[in-house]
């Protein structure tokens, strides 16, 4: 018989871990990621900013970059509280309940983000593909119904990986390998069976992730086969310039994530610092890096944030 008791969902708490073997150090450990979390939220909200303040920015390229950067600023705020408790005031202790409501709202943004992420690769091609019907067919109104669908699918799909959840009993140890609520980590505390559990969740990172990683794929396939076709060596250079921001940010969300549920399923023996650092690496690259690769490489971006910057000095 197990030595654990086997408590409810409506009592249960788990407890969250900092950096496994450095728990001495993770007021230090805490400055870069406040760094991090302080760029994050600093440079999507500059972007959302710059974007909905300047009109020359009001077009379909610039309201999807707008979705990238809520769908960023979401998934850091998701996951803050927990994680500079842990480092700040070893607050580990998490309720069922608040775990499953953060796994919701972490896993609802990457959801979104691959989505968005989606969504400008369609941008993209029909910017590049089909450039004269470009304006009839991204109109405002069929933006805001892409974001809809966007809330809505995340929504759909994640709703029964909460619900199964409550379903399963937790009698072993309650004790979570990384600073926020993940689903994998979560089922594998259960001492009932979850291949249910472990299924649902595959299944909703493959209709999600997966299907969107291959439409955006097959879209670079047909905007790079278009910019061949074009004769002129500089108007290929444009155009593939257009999207180099955006293979960017495909790169740096689907690389950690894709690491992430590898190391999760198949690489139980690695270190703990593996899996900390992957965790780390999926949470808090895309949403660091995105405004920086937009602001570099986006002409538009730069010369906004330079207005308002300019405004600003000049008005003090």
């Amino acid at each position: 018989m197990s030595s654990f008791p086997n408590i409810t969902s409506s009592s249960l708490i788990f407890y969250l871990t900092g950096v496994p073997g450095l728990e001495f150090a993770h007021v230090w450990i805490s400055v870069p990621f406040c760094c991090l979390y302080i760029t994050a939220l600093s440079g999507n909200g500059i972007i959302l900013f710059i974007i909905i303040t300047e009109s020359s920015l009001h077009e379909p390229m610039y309201y999807f970059l707008s979705m990238l950067s809520t769908t960023d600023l979401g998934l850091c705020i998701s996951t803050l509280v927990t994680m500079l408790g842990i480092f700040w005031f070893n607050a580990r202790q998490i309720t069922f309940h608040a775990c499953v409501t953060q796994m919701f709202f972490m896993q609802l943004f990457t959801v979104m983000e691959s989505s968005v992420l989606l969504a400008m690769a369609f941008d993209r091609f029909i910017a590049i593909c089909n450039p004269l019907r470009y304006a009839t067919i991204l109109t405002d109104s069929i933006i805001i119904k892409v974001w809809f669908a966007i809330l809505v699918r995340g929504t759909v799909v994640l709703l029964p990986l909460v619900l199964l959840l409550k379903r399963l009993s937790f009698c072993q140890s309650h004790v979570l390998h990384h600073s926020y609520c993940f689903h994998p980590d979560i089922i594998q505390l259960s001492c009932t069976d979850n291949k249910i559990n472990s299924v649902l969740g595959l299944t909703a990172l493959i209709v999600t992730a997966g299907v969107d990683s291959i439409f955006i794929l097959l879209s670079y396939i047909l905007i790079i086969k278009t910019i061949l076709s074009i004769a002129s060596p500089e108007e290929r250079h444009k155009a593939f310039s257009t999207c180099i921001s955006h293979i960017g940010a495909v790169a740096i969300f689907y690389i950690p994530l894709i690491s992430l549920c590898f190391v999760h399923r198949f690489g139980k023996s690695a270190p703990p610092f593996v899996h900390t650092l992957m965790a780390n690496a999926y949470l808090l690259i895309p949403p660091v890096m995105n405004p920086i690769i937009y602001s570099v490489k986006t002409k538009q971006i730069r010369k906004a944030i330079k207005k308002v910057l300019l405004s600003k000095t000049s008005e003090v």
